[in-house]
């Protein structure tokens, strides 16, 4: 028997996935996906902390549901599969409304397809016509003058539209992030831009203790996901494969979902504040 369940991560401080040292003008930027340059946080990372906050669990129950240790990892495999969080809704400065959460046809396409495995109906997919337009919820806090949505630097022409209002709604019933007047689904093409450039990009430096400045060689650039991002992951349970502890699927689902009460740290930098994440677990069928 198996059991699944959607897992939303919401970024309540900078989470900083990163993929070790950069070759670019950034030194250590974020884990993007090769063929979409989308990012991402891996799911072992996120595996890796659930498996951590089941310290307290008794050896054989831990071994159960993921797996034991390395040295005898060919025993039996873990009960619990953790996929990768992916990219849905991004936050980006506007003019109006403070910031607007963003995503795209693609994102929100990906999106359902994982949803329907988990037994959750969503709104229909979106079309943006061309990088100039955005579509948004009618009332959408994040509209300017002139029917416009001014997001970074770009003015882009609203679209009013039920569809919009649709998945706003759905999300905002099972978000804790503030959705509600701030969805704005852009085209593609504009959404891939805003990866490059809408991540939040800081200079870390280490200053010399005699001298006061920067140390030799110690100034580095660090890129992280924004503070109100939101990703989300597939989770899936089996029965336990471990002799002697017959957990089934939804029990062990349902032990999952508690490791995920309260936040919880991801991803590098956790000693400067980067990484707190809040979790909710929707969905969940055989």
């Amino acid at each position: 028997m198996k059991h699944a369940a959607l897992v939303f991560l919401h970024a309540l401080s900078p989470l900083h996935a990163g993929t070790g040292q950069g070759i670019g003008a950034i030194d250590l930027p974020i884990a993007r996906e090769k063929a979409t340059g989308i990012p991402y946080l891996p799911g072992s990372s996120l595996k890796g902390v659930l498996r951590d906050r089941a310290a307290s669990w008794d050896r054989d129950t831990r071994f159960a549901v993921f797996g034991p240790d390395p040295e005898s990892a060919s025993d039996h495999a873990g009960a619990v599969q953790v996929g990768d969080a992916k990219l849905l809704l991004l936050p980006v400065r506007s003019v109006y409304g403070v910031f607007a959460l963003v995503t795209s046809p693609y994102l929100l396409v990906r999106f359902r397809r994982e949803a329907e495995m988990v037994g959750l109906g969503t709104p229909e997919t979106l079309e943006v016509q061309n990088p100039g337009q955005a579509l948004l919820a009618p009332g959408s806090r994040v509209l300017g003058d002139g029917g416009k949505v001014y997001l970074e630097d770009l003015d882009l022409e609203a679209r009013e539209e039920a569809g919009a209002r649709a998945w706003e709604d759905w999300l905002a019933q099972r978000l804790e992030a503030p959705v509600k007047g701030r969805l704005v689904v852009v085209h593609d093409d504009l959404m891939g831009y805003l990866l490059e450039t809408a991540t939040e990009v800081v200079a870390r430096i280490r200053l010399d203790d005699e001298t006061k400045t920067v140390a030799r060689g110690a100034l580095w650039y660090e890129e992280s996901l924004p503070t109100e991002s939101v990703l989300y992951s597939l989770l899936r349970t089996e029965d336990s494969r471990r002799k002697g502890q017959n957990l089934p699927a939804e029990a062990i689902l349902a032990m999952v979902k508690g490791l995920l009460e309260g936040p919880v740290q991801l991803g590098g930098k956790a000693t400067v504040g980067r990484g707190l994440c809040a979790f909710k677990v929707v969905g969940g069928q055989a």
